[in-house]
């Protein structure tokens, strides 16, 4: 592996590899918020490809809204999820998410709007990832989502890091001080909510096709 300064040579490196040419502009494969949202809780510990067919159950359910699945009957949502594994915990935490959701913001998209950090921490079955991955891609704000990818690849280049906090701060630094060269780089005034996502995905892609050196 070549030798890497900042994260903004990290970027360019994985843009070089054209990793999401079929992907979506945002990388995440939905354009819908809520489905978003739901997906970031049950990808946990499971791969995509089982979320995409809880998610499919949801949808023939009629479920895959905020209302629905805060009044889903339980035993209905643990069936549905199924496939995404840990069926029970999942359930009874996407369904207390919505609840909690309506109680302090009364509509998604209030939720969109309002959201902090410390609000979805607070969330049963949220941690670090799941929470910057909420707030990245279904309420586009400005988080460097951080995964297992993440820093395993870096590992390859030299870089460890003690904390998900640690490697985070390393990637947004070398983004915000580079952000001049990265709309250059990808030719039109690109948001800091786009490079994440996108920076995000190129290095999941990446991983999923180099898993080892």
């Amino acid at each position: 592996m070549q030798s890497l300064t900042n994260s903004y040579e990290l970027l360019v490196f994985l843009k070089e590899q054209n990793l999401l040419e079929n992907s979506p502009k945002f990388w995440w494969p939905s354009s819908d918020d809520f489905e978003i949202l739901v997906g970031a809780i049950l990808t946990q510990n499971t791969k995509w490809i089982n979320v995409e067919k809880s998610l499919q159950n949801l949808k023939k359910l009629e479920l895959l809204s905020l209302e629905t699945l805060a009044n889903a009957d339980i035993n209905l949502l643990i069936n549905a999820i199924a496939p995404s594994g840990f069926k029970n915990q999942k359930a009874s935490r996407l369904k207390l998410l919505c609840k909690n959701i309506i109680k302090t913001f009364e509509t998604f998209e209030t939720f969109q709007k309002s959201v902090t950090s410390s609000w979805l921490l607070k969330q049963k079955g949220i941690g670090l990832e799941t929470k910057d991955a909420i707030l990245c891609y279904c309420c586009h704000q400005e988080y460097m989502v951080v995964d297992k990818y993440t820093a395993k690849l870096l590992l390859r280049f030299g870089y460890e890091f003690d904390t998900y906090e640690d490697i985070q701060t390393w990637l947004v630094y070398g983004i915000n001080e580079n952000y001049d060269k990265i709309v250059k780089l990808y030719g039109y005034e690109i948001s800091l909510n786009e490079i994440y996502c996108k920076f995000h995905g190129k290095i999941v892609e990446f991983m999923k096709r180099n898993p080892k050196d």
